[in-house]
């Protein structure tokens, strides 16, 4: 993950790194396409996102960026018309008020007051009354609403001609214009005593009805960024510093962003956890919901993880700082969401493709109309009306609107539950996933393996073999040498820090060292039979132990070159609660499931048949791949997408290369199985603490489930469906204004009121429609 940053940060950005710029003044679809343009063609500009929905664009530089190069790109945004500014004056900040009003509203307002008395004559002509205010005074109502509450079209306008290019503001600055000149030249021209009918109303009510849409547009932004505000609001603004003995002597409140790691901090009862650390002294309870969706208050104790901003519970505790400021999992989170909200989905090309030449189209359309109506013979008048309405209802707001709106308000939600997604891709491909794979260890299980037994062979001391095996453990993070130091501890066992030497890892297969001046390896049956080791002595125990389900470890030593095993080491693990009933849910959807394990077929397939999965290989009709190395994960991806079923050896690599069939998404603990994940179509990291694999998991993945619950894949993949849908159909009816609006304006069965109403009618719905995502709950909540 990249950290974005702020456009106003005056010291050098490094390469690579994206820019945030915050843009004020855009308006539809085709602001957007125009902001971009301007943006990509600044020198040293590798690309450019803009986003309608968040006001801001992404901007990745091909080299690093300094003062000079981030004025060149505001100084590109001002004449270009907008208006460049920091992401913190954007639209998640609360909207300042003026008499309890908020000051964005007192236009909507003035321009509702000014318009209504134009508009009352036609509710009297309705009623049989004849209301109509003299020519002088609607001139006087309409005018400061065209070019004092209208002079945003107007500067937004002339902008766009001055680029040759055409946006929203120009289509209501010329339709509405030609009203109010219209009205004026017919009163002008009109005999003294005569009232001619003028058409004020439609130039004051369009603008105020434009408006007012662009109200309620902000309105709703606000509330698709309220989860970024939330999750902003959990850091608290103080930190309670105990003394350190030497510079300070008592307890010491300081800001938050004083904090280094080390300090050690006092968290009391019902206040939030100020950074991530871990508790050193006092046992409490945290609820961590706004951070990982979980509901229960997590127990913590010294040795525990907490993370900064969760709630501390009814403990006061003290906690070691680990990580601050853009390091700490809250931050993290954040700018995941940031960056699934300022990402552009694949989608959204359509839409730029579209916008791109709709404004010179639609004033194609509406001197076509005008043309056409006064060949007809109509009035120039009428014919002049029928334009404007043209020009008026095809407004592109809700185009631009569609797919940043619902991607904010889905990524919102979804991260109030516990799940981040990554990018606006991440979010589409799920929606088309139909093959999900699960890593077994730590993803569908609970990943604490206990050490059942030591099998030993004839004249070994079992006990000997357990301090061996766990001197060669001692530095490892390996869930099974977790399990032999936590066997030696519970028999009394002690192990030296230096009683293995020369320890070495070999990924995948087991560990090497020296005890006591013998070489010794720990690891698979597999690399046993790699390294020489008789399989004669152990073919009985290995058998049996698979067939009931074990992990098998072997503890071989070697003398003379030759290797020769001392025991076996047989480990069980406990599927998740939950895990079942979680794949049930998925294979419901329709959806093929496979279990993929470096574990043996026989302790795979025991586990398999535990979780409801069918016990057997994905070649004979089952749903579990084992024996698999970490290395070879990746493979196995490929193999699915391209809808290959075959064993694991003997295939041939250019089956990956084949066109894929499958949509695949990966699900692992984002660190041994990051190939895996980036290999995916969707890949789904599960963090289980923070740390080294929460880091890998937000790197790794394209989702991110901060539970490790089986439950939250259908969850992710679920909001992605729904946030995929809401998009397609925010598109329709987007399309569907246009569509159906523009050809009855050019026929006349629309006025510029009705249009003007209608083209802010489909922002307003198109923003609405994306809002009920926020209403979204996982199924297993419903």
């Amino acid at each position: 993950m990249l950290t974005p940053m702020n456009a106003s940060t005056p010291e050098i950005i490094a390469e690579g790194l994206p820019i945030d710029l915050g843009i004020g003044g855009m308006t539809c679809a085709s602001c957007v396409t125009r902001v971009e343009k301007v943006l990509r063609k600044q020198p040293g500009v590798r690309d450019a996102t803009v986003n309608l929905a968040t006001e801001s664009a992404r901007v990745v530089l091909q080299g690093p960026a300094d003062a000079e190069v981030l004025a060149r790109l505001r100084r590109a945004v001002r004449d270009a018309g907008y208006e460049p500014r920091a992401l913190d004056d954007g639209a998640l900040d609360d909207v300042p008020r003026w008499f309890g009003l908020p000051v964005d509203v007192l236009p909507v307002l003035a321009g509702l007051l000014l318009s209504a008395p134009l508009v009352l004559p036609m509710v009297g002509d309705l009623l049989g009354r004849h209301w109509m205010l003299p020519a002088w005074a609607q001139f006087l109502l309409a005018t400061p609403v065209q070019f004092v509450l209208g002079a945003r079209f107007y500067k937004a306008g002339w902008h766009a001609l001055k680029a040759r290019t055409g946006n929203m503001e120009l289509l209501v600055a010329i339709g509405t214009s030609a009203a109010w000149g219209l009205s004026t030249w017919l009163w002008w021209r009109a005999a003294p005593d005569s009232m001619p009918h003028l058409y004020f109303e439609a130039s004051a009510v369009v603008i105020t009805l434009v408006l007012l849409g662009k109200w309620l547009e902000a309105r709703a932004k606000r509330q698709t960024t309220s989860a970024i505000r939330a999750l902003q609001a959990l850091r608290p603004e103080r930190a309670r510093l105990l003394p350190d003995g030497v510079r300070r002597t008592e307890v010491t409140e300081v800001p938050v962003d004083e904090l280094l790691p080390d300090d050690r901090i006092q968290v009391l009862p019902g206040e939030r956890f100020p950074a991530d650390g871990e508790v050193v002294e006092g046992q409490t309870q945290a609820d961590e919901s706004m951070l990982t969706g979980e509901s229960l208050p997590v127990p913590k104790q010294p040795g525990d993880a907490v993370t900064g901003g969760a709630l501390n519970g009814e403990g006061a505790v003290l906690v070691r700082v680990r990580a601050v400021g853009a390091q700490s999992m809250l931050a993290r989170i954040i700018a995941l969401v940031q960056d699934a909200q300022a990402a552009k989905a694949p989608v959204q090309r359509l839409v730029d493709q579209v916008a791109a030449v709709f404004v010179p189209v639609v004033l194609g359309i509406a001197a076509l109309t005008l043309a056409g109506w006064l060949w007809t013979g109509a009035p120039l008048e009428e014919a002049l009306l029928h334009a404007v309405a043209v020009l008026v209802i095809a407004c592109p707001c809700a185009l631009g609107l569609a797919t940043p709106a619902a991607i904010m308000a889905g990524t919102g939600v979804a991260a109030r539950h516990g799940i981040l997604i990554k990018d606006a891709q991440a979010l589409e491909m799920a929606y088309r996933v139909d093959t999900v794979a699960f890593d077994k260890t730590g993803t569908l299980t609970e990943g604490r393996p206990r050490l059942r037994l030591i099998e030993v062979l004839p004249g070994v001391d079992e006990m000997a073999v357990l301090q061996a095996a766990a001197a060669l453990q001692a530095q490892s993070a390996h869930p099974l040498a977790h399990a032999v130091m936590d066997a030696a501890r519970n028999r009394g066992v002690v192990v030296a820090p230096d009683a293995a030497q020369s320890v070495q890892s070999v990924v995948g297969r087991g560990s090497l060292g020296q005890v006591q001046g013998v070489s010794l390896a720990l690891g698979s049956v597999r690399w046993m039979g790699e390294l020489g080791v008789p399989q004669a002595e152990l073919g009985p125990v290995v058998q049996n132990l698979q067939t009931s389900g074990a992990t098998v470890s072997v503890l071989a030593s070697e003398r003379d070159g030759v290797w020769r095993a001392l025991a076996v080491l047989a480990f069980g693990d406990e599927p998740k609660p939950g895990a079942r009933a979680a794949l049930e849910r998925l294979r419901a959807q329709g959806l093929r499931l496979c279990m993929v394990s470096g574990d043996n077929a026989g302790a795979a397939r025991a586990m398999a048949e535990t979780l409801g999965l069918k016990p057997a290989a994905l070649e004979e009709g089952g749903e579990v791949i084992a024996d698999v190395l970490p290395g070879d994960k990746a493979a196995v991806i490929r193999r699915l997408k391209a809808g290959g079923f075959a064993p694991l050896a003997g295939v041939p690599e250019a089956v990956a290369s084949d066109a894929p069939v499958h949509t695949v998404a990966m699900v692992g603990d984002g660190v041994n199985d990051a190939p895996a994940l980036a290999a995916a179509d969707v890949g789904m990291a599960m963090s289980h603490a923070q740390g080294g694999n929460a880091d890998v998991a937000m790197h790794a993945a394209g989702i991110t489930l901060m539970r490790g619950d089986p439950a939250l894949v259908a969850a992710a993949l679920d909001i992605s469906r729904r946030t995929v849908r809401k998009i397609r159909q925010n598109l329709f009816w987007a399309f569907a204004y246009n569509v159906a609006g523009i050809p009855l304006a050019a026929l006349g069965f629309l006025s510029p009121v009705v249009a003007g109403a209608a083209m802010a009618l489909s922002s307003v719905s198109v923003m609405s429609n994306a809002l009920l995502l926020r209403r979204w709950r996982p199924p297993e909540a419903r």
